[in-house]
């Protein structure tokens, strides 16, 4: 374990090349994933069946060779085990039952009830512990409580989170209690997670970004602050990875903030703002605009070494700001990668 490399960065080593890996890597953009995907015959099929699951994590593995695999499956897996009807529109993204009203919360399970109906995650967990090879750091996650009950409130993605922001106004005290029900059922998932053989954690908040002020210390920083302290005190040592996605400026002090051991940064900061700010508190990830998966070239080439170089003088950990878009080409994977290991940060 101490020899792989992402685990190093993550305990603070300043790696001379920096691991790699990719957020969405495996996915739409690759063929080998479209045909896996069609043998399970839809997305939560495969989210729920370990052997695809793990084929599907495998595969950017065998044709990449990442510093790191991140488990396959889908943030939305939690409410649907706390018992949200959930299902996938063609072309349109998933949608939920929601939770509006005290009725609708009733009606969810406790967290001590999910793990039956996840337990195909753990097993896809077992299996990529076994099969990965032995440089490649297994990374698990789950969605942030905030992130999550976005959709739980709206039963859909929105633009601008706009009907949990309403429910937050409108009736905190069901808001915060269903914070409360996704942040302990959070815990546990990730907890079982590792349990399985998850060598990390990362916390994905997707939307942390259209919260400002007081509301994004209470429903960003110290959900995963909480769900980062639990993780280590069940799991000393664990490395927990913290995305606050779009938190711009509040990027900085956000290690102190949450506990976690590293934070993941957008492309909305630049890689010397974040190395001058951020990467001196800890470890960073990022963050090269997933726009360049698409147009390749020089631009490619020039943004990745300009990334790799910012941030060289600490805890590094190379990947995007958010994750690769099904247009992406697989070409332009590999031209990042090797721009990386060849990039000379002396």
């Amino acid at each position: 374990m101490a020899e792989k490399t992402l685990l190093r960065a993550l305990a603070g080593e300043v790696v001379p090349t920096p691991p790699i890996w990719m957020m969405r890597q495996a996915g739409r953009y690759l063929p080998e994933y479209r045909a896996t995907r069609a043998q399970a015959g839809d997305f939560l099929s495969l989210c729920y069946t370990p052997d695809l699951a793990a084929e599907v994590t495998l595969q950017p593995i065998r044709r990449y060779g990442f510093d790191a695999a991140i488990l396959f499956a889908d943030i939305l897996l939690v409410p649907q085990a706390l018992g949200a009807d959930l299902w996938f529109v063609t072309g349109e993204g998933p949608r939920l039952s929601t939770v509006t009203t005290e009725d609708d919360l009733g009606r969810l399970k406790g967290p001590e009830d999910i793990h039956d109906h996840l337990a195909p995650v753990y097993e896809t967990v077992r299996i990529l512990a076994r099969e990965l090879p032995a440089e490649t750091a297994l990374i698990g996650f789950a969605g942030a409580p905030w992130t999550v009950a976005t959709y739980m409130i709206a039963g859909r993605g929105t633009p601008d989170q706009g009907p949990a922001h309403a429910l937050m106004r409108e009736n905190p005290a069901l808001f915060d209690a269903l914070m409360d029900r996704i942040e302990a059922a959070t815990i546990d998932y990730l907890s079982h997670q590792v349990e399985a053989g998850a060598e990390t954690v990362k916390i994905f908040d997707s939307w942390a970004g259209s919260l400002t002020g007081a509301a994004f210390d209470r429903y960003a920083l110290e959900p995963a602050r909480r769900i980062t302290a639990a993780l280590k005190k069940r799991h000393p040592g664990l490395p927990v990875i913290a995305f606050p996605r779009g938190a711009g400026m509040r990027y900085e002090g956000a290690h102190a903030a949450t506990g976690a051991d590293c934070i993941a940064l957008d492309d909305g900061v630049t890689p010397e703002w974040a190395a001058e700010h951020v990467q001196v508190a800890g470890c960073v990830q990022g963050n090269l605009a997933s726009s360049h998966m698409v147009t390749g070239g020089q631009a490619l080439i020039d943004e990745t070494r300009r990334i790799v170089r910012a941030f060289s003088k600490g805890p590094h950990i190379f990947n995007l700001g958010h994750g690769i878009t099904p247009d992406a080409d697989p070409a332009n994977v590999q031209l990042m990668i090797d721009t990386v290991r060849e990039t000379v940060t002396a």
